[in-house]
């Protein structure tokens, strides 16, 4: 079901892109009043699977981090979000070994279908793509060193945004991100191919121009 969610709500992105093209195409003019910007506080919960070289599984802590977000309408309905928020895991494996910490930066870029765009109550979908980078990796008391690979992933969306004047609203949103990695660690030497997967809770303000 969730395959068939995002495979309609990224059609309907690209039904939208190709609306917008004409506009484009004439040169894109930039409207303030169809710019919304939010700020959440989310707590991002990952849902790792893993396969390593050893017979154990990886595991990775939660966060709770604050999230910026630029969403800009291009109908009453359809909008694009570029989603923006950086989080520290600590991270191990279920067998006791101490990987150590890594940040995570998984910039987010979604289309989104708004549902009823002109009530207080104003629900909303999204699907799209993120391209996660990790860094600032620090070793654990386990291992000599480790480090991760950059990757590309899927991410879905839901949530609603509830007016409160003519500018603001507060909103409330769920994510389900795929982030996969391949993991490499010296003394002793591990490989691996770990899924976070996380979802992310986040609820906060939006404000419309």
């Amino acid at each position: 079901m969730l395959k068939k969610l995002a495979t309609t709500t990224l059609l309907g992105g690209l039904l939208c892109c190709a609306t917008a093209g004409p506009v484009l195409a004439e040169g894109f003019n930039f409207q303030k009043e169809n710019l919304m910007i939010r700020l959440r506080a989310i707590d991002v919960m990952p849902d790792e699977s893993s396969t390593l070289s050893i017979a154990d599984r990886a595991k990775a802590g939660n966060q709770a981090v604050p999230e910026l977000d630029f969403t800009y309408f291009w109908t009453d309905h359809w909008a694009t979000e570029l989603i923006l928020a950086t989080s520290e895991h600590h991270m191990s494996t279920r067998g006791g070994i101490d990987l150590g910490d890594v940040w995570i930066l998984p910039p987010t870029l979604t289309a989104q279908y708004h549902f009823m765009p002109d009530q207080k109550f104003r629900p909303y979908l999204g699907a799209g793509l993120n391209y996660t980078f990790f860094y600032n990796e620090k070793a654990g008391t386990s291992i000599a060193s480790i480090d991760y690979d950059n990757g590309l992933g899927y991410a879905l969306q839901a949530g609603f945004d509830y007016g409160i004047d003519e500018h603001w609203a507060i909103n409330f949103d769920v994510k389900k991100v795929w982030l996969n990695t391949d993991v490499t660690t010296t003394g002793p030497a591990v490989t691996g191919d770990v899924d976070l997967d996380p979802w992310i809770f986040g609820t906060g303000v939006s404000y419309r121009f």
